[in-house]
């Protein structure tokens, strides 16, 4: 059975990725901060700012590296400079977990998987720092997932939400952005089908179809109930700006591709089945 390794395996993506995965390959992950994983013989404790990850690849000895992990940034250039010096010299693949802000300096049109990265904020420049170290790698070796914004019944940004609404803060939102989007199941069942197949190169794993930033809101909020809402829209150009990732070389089968539709329905079903 493939030995997988989740970096990031307690962060709320990583930890989907680990329930998802376990039941069909042998699955560890690490962990940082959460005690709630200590006692669990299949996640290691690990400090990326302190530890040598070759200690924990030494130990698990996996096929496939899946990186979830956050942290400082120049730990993070550091750590996935070890990932990709492991994959070139060992049996092994390294999935990267990306960001649709590496075309954050693109304001006029969806971005696809080989066009040009540009990023105008310092969290797109890091992502893109480290795809261009992992494509140093043969093709065959490595994924790049660049992700959309995704959310979840238990997704930081729901939790965002459920604070600021119980403040009485204002939720931002911005009626000239238009996105699209992805949900932590949708995601997995996306990254499942990637290993599965064994497919390599650049992905993006999002919803099929756009909406704005504040249409999407405002639906979320219908169809969770968030009746004591309120919205500050936020007007940053005059214009209509996309920040969103589409596939057109590498598309995945149509039930992969989910619709904004589909991710609102995930978090209103979750919201029932956990009612």
């Amino acid at each position: 059975m493939k030995r997988i390794l989740i970096l990031g395996g307690s962060g709320f993506i990583g930890n989907a990725l680990y329930r998802e995965l376990s039941p069909y390959y042998n699955t560890y992950a690490t962990y940082y901060a959460s005690k709630q994983f200590k006692k669990n013989q299949h996640f290691y404790h690990f400090d990326h700012t302190q530890e040598d990850v070759n200690e924990v690849l030494k130990k698990v000895k996996p096929k496939l590296i899946i990186s979830a992990i956050r942290g400082p940034f120049d730990d993070q250039i550091d750590l996935h400079q070890q990932l990709v010096e492991h994959c070139k010299y060992f049996d092994c693949r390294l999935i990267f977990l990306s960001s649709s802000n590496v075309y954050d300096a693109f304001h006029n049109y969806p971005s696809y998987e080989f066009d040009k990265t540009l990023s105008e904020s310092v969290y797109g420049r890091l992502k893109i720092k480290i795809e261009n170290d992992i494509m140093r790698l043969s093709p065959s070796k490595y994924v790049i997932a660049r992700l959309p914004m995704v959310f979840g019944l238990h997704s930081p940004r729901i939790k965002e939400i459920q604070d600021k609404i119980a403040e009485n803060e204002s939720i931002e939102v911005f009626p000239n952005t238009i996105i699209n989007l992805n949900s932590d199941r949708k995601l997995c069942q996306q990254i499942h089908y990637i290993i599965n197949q064994k497919l390599t190169g650049i992905f993006h794993l999002g919803t099929k179809d756009l909406i704005t930033h504040y249409d999407f809101y405002k639906r979320l909020a219908a169809k969770r109930g968030w009746d004591k809402i309120v919205f500050k829209q936020v007007y940053t150009t005059n214009d209509m700006r996309y920040i969103a990732v589409l596939p057109k070389e590498n598309k995945l089968p149509p039930h992969l591709l989910p619709s904004c539709d589909e991710i609102l329905d995930d978090s209103h079903l979750a919201l029932a089945d956990n009612e």
